[in-house]
Formats: structure tokens, C-alpha cells, sequence
């Protein structure tokens, strides 16, 4: 968000208060499909090669649940502290487009696999809990292909891909409680990390495997009537997400102040134009017209079951943060390595191996390793071109003892990271440690000091030229010295009228 746009924003929120639910459809990471056989496997593959009669809903089939696409559902809510119910049934969602086979999409209405959940973000506002209302499944749809017949001046023309229809679909839905951009931005990178984590969905949405949308609508502050809702679809990034809602919350606020009516529609955003459009009026949930769909019976969820997809759980998100935090890293570089499954890798790979420190650690998954990732790609134990784990540790724990000086330690890792040279051979090679010792230090730093008497005057004058005869020091000893002792002896001696 721009300076100005948050100006304008906050302008309008002193106003209104805005009123901000997300609907978030991802799909499950099964190897076929909701209601049969067919791979999932159809990115790249020929149009309508993905098929069988029943995802092309031809006459006389009969739909089967997908028992891994129910799971990934269970373990969703479970993960955002749902309710999930001993008993749910499957509805059939009615209306007409040419990407729905059948004329309706079966779906879940009155008793979703997960209900009343939440979700805690951070936001620069401190955290936030984000009330869930449901998750539940559904089959997608269809994909629409169009184009020109015949060049720019012939018939424009649909074409119809049936590979995705019937493709296991999961849909979340927050209560309205999220009241800025900022919030449901941050919410849906979090929902991200967290269906990564638990393995239900790549959740990819420059891909289409994790769509966002907005219901938005604006109220008087201080009222209790909701505004006219607006939903906003079509945002592929995080950053459209953020941008889109702040749109609209200014074009309602216009239309507002200036006594228009709004009408209750659904609208797209233009990345583009960095703007929302009119698609077409918004439908209600009496339109669909559900019913309990007679091919599929109630889905029974005993305890057992719900007990077995809980111990498949992994660590989630919010706990493996908090656990680097109880290790001695920042929130900053805790958020940073967990949003981060190769930092994540590496992090736990080389913590596994030795002894070195959590933060030494994270500065190199964050630093050293994500370079070296870029360049030479990640090997089989998460770290990066021919290096170990145990190497790492084992060099990363000579630095931070102070075995060997930050830089030569640094020249190592490089190496090590460049051709998986073993640790101890790297050592072996480095010579004697770093010099710490004050006698021979003092006598590097006053030699310095007298060969730089101009410098010597610049501290005098209240110049910060201290790091200037650390550099010396460091020249000097060819990075051996010890940079934090020498730092402290140079302002004893400087300090000290030496």
C-alpha cells in the first residue's frame, strides 16, 4: 500500500468501519478426484484428457467420496480448532454455467466437516484472531478458454476443459470480523503457510490451486447494520488482495458520501488498472435452491477416525515459530525461516546435527544458505550444493566459540557450501584461532592509532571514527583479530586520551 493510499484510508475509516469476510477455495492435494478415478495430474496435459463419465456427468453414474480429500478437511479444522461433526451430509448446489457439467455442483450446506474455528495472525496492530465459520468440500468446476475463431475480426469463442471438474475442493469461510486490508492479507498468507504445513494443498495461487475472496461492505461507525456486501474475486497475490480491498472500501466510501446507492454485486479486480469492475449481481443462498443430494449418503465421522487424522498432524505453523522463539531467535527471524520450508529444512537439518547455536543457525539459513540454495540447488538432507548438515554445524559452532574469526569462518562455510570440503578439514586448514588476546591486540591498536593521527583528531572533534581503526586492526591481522575485543580496546585507548 502507498503513503497515499493508507492517507486515504485512514481518512475514511474515522467514518466508516469496514465489515471484511474471506472466502478461500484450495485445492485438496489428492491423487484424483472428488467423486472418481480421475487424475489430478492435469497440468499440462491435453484439454479433456482427465475424464471419465462421471466427472462429465453423462447419464446413469454415480458419484464415490474421495476418503483422502475428506481427511485433508478434517485436518484443516482441526488445525484452526474446529468443531468437526460426528454426522455430515452432501447438498447439490444448483445453477446453470457451461463450466458445471451436471447443471449443479455437489457441495456441503447445512453441516460442514469443520465449524467454528479461528486463526491468530500478526498484524502491525499486534495479533489478531480471525473467527472461522466453516470449512468444507465441494467438487470444482470446469475450465473456460477463450478466444478468437478466426483472428481478430472473427466469432469470439468458449472452449470447455472438463480435466479440472470434479477436482476435490476445500472452502473456508471467515465470519465478517475482519475490519482492514492489512488483516485479511495476513490472514491468507497464514492460511497458506498452514494448509502447506499439514500437506492439504500447494496452495498456489499464481496457479489457481488457492483463490481468494472478499465480501466487503462499509457501516457508520458506531452502528450495527451491516452495509451492502461486494464481493471481490480475481485477486492472484497477496498483494491483490490487500490493494482490492482497499479499493473498494474508497469506492464505497465515494459512493457513500456522495448519496449513491450501492447495489449488493459481485466485482473483479484489474491488477492493471489497480481497480475493481463489475462482473454481475450476487447471488444468495436461496438461489441455489439446496438439497440433500440422493447419490450420496450421510458421511458418518466417528471419534476414532478424527483421533487417527490428529496424530498425523505436524508441528503447525504458530507453535514451530513460537518453539524457534523459546530457542533464542527473534519473532522477526522465527516468522522468516517458518514462512520459508527450505530455511525451515536447513534450520532443523543442521539444529539435528550438533551443538551450534539457534541464532547462528538462523543467520546462516538466512543468509549463506539461501544463496548458496539459489546457486548450486538443495541436496537430499535440505542444505545446500554438497554440504552436510553436520559439517555446517560443526563450522558454525567453531565461529561462535570463537575456534576460528567470523570471517575466516565465513571463507569456510563458503567452501564447504561450494564443494562439501569436510568441516574438520576446513579447520585443520584455517590456522590458529582468532587473537584476542589484550597484549597483543594493544599493541596493534596503538600501532594503528599512531600511524593515523588525523583520524585520531577527527574522534576528538566528536567524529565516529571508530570503526575506521577497527578496520585497520582487521587489515592487519588479516581478519584474525577479534572485531568486538579490538572495538572495545580502540575506544579504551581513544576514550583514554591514548
Amino acid at each position: 500500500m502507498t503513503a497515499a493510499t493508507a492517507d486515504r484510508v485512514a481518512s475514511v475509516m474515522e467514518r466508516y468501519e469496514a465489515v471484511i469476510g474471506i472466502e478461500v477455495h484450495c485445492q485438496l492435494r489428492t491423487a484424483s478426484k472428488m467423486f472418481c478415478g480421475c487424475s489430478t495430474a492435469y497440468d499440462g496435459a491435453a484439454p479433456n484428457t482427465h475424464t471419465c463419465p462421471v466427472c462429465l456427468a453423462l447419464p446413469g453414474t454415480l458419484p464415490v467420496i474421495n476418503r483422502r480429500a475428506v481427511e485433508f478437511v478434517i485436518s484443516t479444522g482441526l488445525a484452526i480448532d474446529a468443531t468437526i461433526p460426528g454426522r455430515t451430509q452432501w447438498e447439490r448446489k444448483n445453477y446453470f454455467y457451461p463450466d458445471l457439467p451436471k447443471g449443479y455442483q455437489i457441495s456441503q450446506y447445512a453441516i460442514p466437516l469443520a465449524a467454528a474455528g479461528r486463526l491468530v495472525i500478526e498484524t502491525s496492530a499486534g495479533p489478531f484472531t480471525v473467527p472461522i465459520t466453516r470449512a468444507h468440500l465441494e467438487e470444482d468446476t470446469a475450465k473456460l478458454v477463450h478466444g478468437d475463431a478466426a483472428g481478430a475480426a472473427g466469432p469470439r469463442t468458449t472452449l470447455v476443459d472438463f480435466n479440472r471438474a470434479g477436482t476435490p475442493l476445500m472452502e473456508i469461510v471467515t465470519e465478517p470480523d475482519i475490519r482492514t486490508a492489512e488483516q485479511a492479507r495476513r490472514y491468507a498468507e497464514e492460511l497458506q503457510l498452514l494448509l502447506r504445513a499439514i500437506g492439504a494443498s500447494h496452495a498456489d495461487m499464481e496457479r489457481g490451486q488457492m483463490r481468494v475472496e472478499a465480501n466487503v461492505s462499509l457501516r457508520p461507525r458506531g452502528t450495527q447494520p451491516f452495509g451492502t456486501r461486494v464481493e471481490v474475486k480475481n485477486m492472484n497475490s497477496f498483494r491483490a488482495v490487500e490493494r482490492a480491498i482497499d479499493f473498494e472500501i474508497e469506492r464505497q466510501a465515494a459512493a457513500l458520501d456522495a448519496g449513491e446507492p450501492l447495489v449488493m454485486e459481485t466485482r473483479g479486480w484489474d491488477d492493471a488498472r489497480q481497480a475493481t469492475y463489475r462482473m454481475r449481481a450476487k447471488e444468495t443462498s436461496d438461489d441455489y435452491r439446496y438439497f440433500p443430494d440422493p447419490d450420496l449418503p450421510p458421511l458418518r465421522v466417528d471419534a476414532s477416525w478424527i483421533d487417527g487424522v490428529r496424530a498425523s498432524l505436524p508441528e503447525l505453523p504458530a507453535a514451530r515459530r513460537a518453539r524457534y522463539v523459546g530457542l533464542g531467535l527473534g519473532a522477526y527471524d522465527a516468522s522468516v525461516i517458518v514462512a520459508d520450508p527450505a530455511m525451515t529444512t536447513a534450520f532443523e537439518a543442521v539444529s539435528a546435527a550438533g551443538t551450534a547455536p539457534a541464532k547462528e543457525i538462523a543467520n546462516f539459513v538466512t543468509g549463506a544458505h539461501a544463496r548458496a540454495a539459489k546457486v548450486n540447488g538443495l541436496n537430499e538432507s535440505g542444505t545446500a550444493g554438497a554440504s552436510t548438515p553436520a559439517g555446517i554445524a560443526t563450522l558454525l559452532s567453531a565461529i561462535a566459540s570463537g575456534q576460528v574469526s567470523r570471517p575466516t569462518g565465513r571463507d569456510l562455510l563458503d567452501r564447504h557450501l561450494a564443494d562439501g570440503t569436510a568441516a574438520d578439514e576446513l579447520l585443520a586448514s584455517a590456522g590458529p584461532g582468532p587473537i584476542s588476546d589484550d597484549a597483543s591486540l594493544l599493541a596493534l591498536v596503538d600501532a594503528v592509532i599512531a600511524a593515523n593521527p588525523g583520524a585520531v583528531a577527527d574522534h576528538r572533534a566528536g567524529k565516529a571514527v571508530a570503526g575506521f581503526f577497527v578496520g585497520q586492526v582487521m587489515k592487519a591481522t588479516g581478519g584474525a583479530a577479534d572485531a568486538a575485543r579490538a572495538r572495545a580496546l580502540v575506544h579504551e585507548r581513544l576514550d583514554g586520551g591514548g
